[in-house]
């Protein structure tokens, strides 16, 4: 089936949505394995299953969008893990000394995985996509998010354009998507008479994507127009994590500039992460999520903002702190292995936490009404 294909057919519609978070895209991938399992089982098919062939439309941000465009090509999560199992080093190639003050790693090496994968030639509306795509940028050159979806009936879409965004490769569009700063060099990109530079779409406030996905399923102006509602939509959304870093010992002086420069675009980036999901689960029914915070719990219950909810949405993340592995029997996780981004040397315990994270998956429950 190609993703066309899904635009007007008919019945309930799946949306998966995963998040940024470098090498911790590992944990994202255990979650979606046990998924991908259960869904075989459950809705009674064969070994041939993929994601692809449930969910309608797969968003992702940075690591999350090559997790997303892999599965949306009806790659096995098992084929993605390997990916990550056995690539996880080369993709954080370090860079030469004197570039280290403008990006800690190469790209090179990253390319050329991205463009065995997926296809060197592969376009972001290629009729080997078998699931809607959406993928989020961060336009550096504009300094705007760039949503983009491989939604024919999109503005940008339109064959007749030159700047038809249908066109450009999909290997290059997911480098974008994860050219984190510090981190990676910028991706330069030809989008019709124009040259952008784009930097990873983690840098936006769509980190988590789940609401944006949902709203460029529905809106009018993205012209998908799905139907809403609980009944109508199932939003699962899955993270890499959550690091927040409390500090007793926080003095005024420490707040220096050096502080703020690299403390201050984590912050913004939790409180983000908090705001979309948050968003989802008051203009969604939520099935499950770990609580948001002490105050609001984790809002599976109460009557919300609206008479009648958007969609049905389902959260699976962790977070990274000592007091919250240990909750969950990982003592033998170091939070400092598995909170930064590149931590490739720690893999099996990236692995450990995903496997945790994805015993939370109770897919006959959670995805009831959507078998």
């Amino acid at each position: 089936m190609s993703y066309r294909d899904r635009v007007d057919a008919p019945g309930p519609k799946k949306l998966l949505a995963c998040d940024g978070g470098g090498i911790r895209g590992v944990i994202t991938l255990e979650v979606l394995a046990k998924i991908e399992k259960d869904l075989r089982e459950a809705t009674g098919a064969d070994d041939e299953f993929r994601l692809a062939h449930y969910f309608d439309y797969i968003g992702g941000t940075s690591t999350g969008a090559i997790i997303a465009a892999g599965l949306s090509l009806g790659l096995r999560v098992s084929e993605l893990q390997d990916f990550y199992l056995q690539h996880g080093g080369e993709m954080f190639e370090r860079s030469l000394v004197l570039r280290r003050l403008r990006y800690r790693y190469e790209s090179d090496q990253l390319q050329g995985m991205l463009q065995r994968v997926f296809g060197q030639h592969t376009r972001f509306g290629s009729d080997r996509l078998e699931s809607l795509l959406m993928m989020v940028l961060r336009n550096a050159t504009t300094v705007s998010p760039w949503p983009l979806s491989n939604n024919p009936k999109a503005k940008y879409n339109d064959p007749r354009q030159p700047d038809n965004n249908l066109e450009l490769p999909l290997w290059q569009l997911v480098r974008a998507s994860t050219a984190a700063p510090v981190y990676f060099p910028p991706e330069s990109i030809r989008v019709g008479d124009h040259e952008f530079l784009f930097v990873d779409g983690g840098v936006t406030v769509y980190n988590t994507p789940a609401f944006q996905l949902f709203l460029m399923a529905t809106l009018d102006a993205y012209q998908l127009c799905w139907t809403a509602g609980e009944d109508e939509m199932l939003v699962v959304s899955v993270g890499t994590g959550m690091t927040p870093k409390a500090d007793d010992h926080l003095r005024p002086g420490d707040l220096n500039l050096l502080f703020n420069a690299s403390s201050v675009p984590a912050a913004l980036m939790f409180a983000a992460l908090n705001e979309q999901d948050m968003l989802c689960r008051i203009l969604g029914r939520c099935r499950h999520g770990s609580p948001i915070d002490s105050e609001v719990g984790d809002l599976k219950t109460g009557p919300g903002v609206l008479d009648r909810r958007l969609f049905s949405y389902v959260r699976y993340n962790a977070e990274l702190t000592r007091a919250a592995l240990d909750v969950r029997a990982l003592r033998n996780v170091t939070p400092e292995h598995v909170q930064r981004l590149d931590s490739v040397d720690h893999l099996d315990e990236l692995q450990d936490v995903g496997k945790a994270v994805a015993e939370d998956v109770e897919t006959r429950e959670h995805f009831k009404g959507f078998l």
